[in-house]
């Protein structure tokens, strides 16, 4: 579904619309089939699945219809992450992969964008290793796509673009957004990032915050309920300080709380939370809210207060406890997800130790877990790190076996209960309808497809460590 706003753009000589207009014409002369065909593959967090769609939308003013297979594009566009070594491995070994499709379709533009291209050492790798790519392009410039695309083509060059400061703290509103479902929906508050968390390169592909207008947020929100969405994240590298940058600030309580008022039958929900600024008033919030899903996502990374501070967290392993118990209390049905890191720079095992401890006192739903990488530019990668990786790996295993057994626990104890679930789709190889209950966790039942997009009640008749089975009742 794409979606067409009046794109205001920052003043120039030509406007953004003017270059897809002549894009579009040179398209469909340049087009191999009876379309111009894009081939767009997103890497990484829901933020690049919400910039991916604004691409697409864009894409889609261009002429463009879509295809998941290489020999039919005539665009291929990577948007990448930068957050883990593995993420950044598999696009380079993916872009590599493009050297042949290009040769046999030299027509091909290929082009590279997102936070790994923030980075000046992988734009510069790129521009020496990777002489088929035409575009590359930041996170800040997206909206600028349309112009960078009719340079690269018309002039014959290839075109490296990366975010000035002045394009870091400015918001383009209204860029046309081509969305992946007509269930689920993605809504931007916010962002950049003021934390600078030693291991963390996100402040530096993406910049500093910056808070969309509650007017931006609310018109967006209220026109998706209206479509007919019925799951809607509000995303932001952290959303619990939203709002500080505004002539007039207003927290991020008070949006949840001005977009529950929106008449309709759907649900919120929100990422990510950072616990040092997550307060009572965001619990209370939650609590008395209509539409708000009772499922938190409060990363905690470590359960060792020396390594918190290593990391520059900025909250110790007892204020992170006392929040949970205060939201536990509030919120009795709370599902609580989280971000784990295992092994970062000089952890003891003792210390880690500390870490499995905390996931026994509070019972995640399920956690994201990740073996410490070095990121270039933070300052972890400049820290002793003499635990050896296979060390890690083991730790690494212990964490994961235990979530297990809470999450099994946990799904166990939701046999013979009822749950309202969003059904999102039918799983191909089961047949059987999927969807999520209000705290976010699989469910699966036999159903018409007609379901999809609706809110059903199922009964939990079986459980299998984070997925559920039941039975809908009429």
């Amino acid at each position: 579904m794409s979606e067409h706003f009046p794109v205001q753009m920052p003043p120039q000589t030509r406007s953004q619309s003017d270059y897809i207009r002549d894009l579009a014409q040179i398209m469909a002369v340049r087009k191999r089939g009876p379309v111009p065909m894009a081939l767009v593959h997103t890497y990484g967090c829901q933020q690049n699945v919400a910039d991916g769609e604004k691409i697409k939308g864009l894409l889609s003013e261009m002429g463009f219809s879509f295809t998941d297979k290489e020999e039919e594009a005539d665009l291929i566009l990577y948007n990448t992450c930068a957050v883990r070594e593995h993420a950044e491995n598999r696009v380079f070994g993916n872009v590599g992969a493009l050297k042949n499709v290009k040769r046999r379709n030299p027509s091909l533009i290929i082009a590279l964008c997102g936070c790994m291209m923030e980075q000046e050492h992988v734009s510069e790798r790129i521009r020496k290793s990777f002489p088929f790519v035409n575009l590359v392009f930041g996170t800040h410039v997206i909206h600028r796509l349309p112009e960078l695309l009719y340079t690269a083509i018309t002039d014959g060059r290839r075109v490296f673009e990366r975010g000035d400061e002045s394009e870091d703290q400015q918001i383009v509103e209204g860029l046309p957004v081509r969305r992946d479902g007509t269930v689920k929906a993605w809504l931007t508050v916010m962002y950049g990032c003021d934390n600078f968390c030693s291991y963390c390169v996100v402040p530096y592909v993406r910049g500093r915050e910056r808070s969309r207008t509650p007017e931006a947020i609310f018109d967006e929100f209220s026109a998706l309920v209206k479509e007919g969405y019925k799951d809607i994240t509000l995303l932001g590298q952290n959303v619990n300080s939203y709002g500080k940058n505004l002539k007039e600030p207003v927290n991020f309580s008070q949006i949840l709380r001005m977009l529950d008022e929106v008449e309709g039958d759907y649900r919120i929900r929100f990422m990510t939370s950072h616990p040092k600024d997550a307060t009572h008033e965001l619990i209370d919030t939650i609590a008395n809210g209509k539409h708000i899903s009772h499922h938190l996502h409060l990363p905690f990374q470590s359960g060792n207060n020396r390594v918190l501070r290593e990391m520059n967290r900025g909250y110790t392993r007892e204020k992170y406890l006392e929040l949970v118990e205060y939201a536990k209390e509030k919120i009795p049905d709370l599902s609580l997800t989280s971000d784990v890191i295992v092994g970062f720079p000089g952890e003891t095992y003792e210390e880690f130790l500390d870490t499995v401890d905390l996931i026994q006192k509070v019972g995640f739903t399920s956690l994201y877990t990740f073996i410490y990488s070095p990121r270039v530019g933070t300052r972890a990668a400049k820290m002793p790190d003499p635990v050896p990786a296979e060390e890690k790996s083991k730790w690494f295993a212990q964490l994961c076996k235990t979530q297990e057994q809470i999450a099994a626990r946990r799904c166990t104890a939701m046999v013979g209960t009822t749950q309202r679930v969003l059904v999102e789709d039918r799983n191909p190889k089961t047949g059987l309808l999927a969807g999520r209950t209000d705290g976010n966790i699989i469910v699966d039942f036999q159903g018409d497809e007609s379901l999809i997009g609706s809110f059903q009640n199922v009964r939990i008749t079986s459980a299998r460590n984070w997925v559920l089975s039941g039975e809908r009742i009429k």
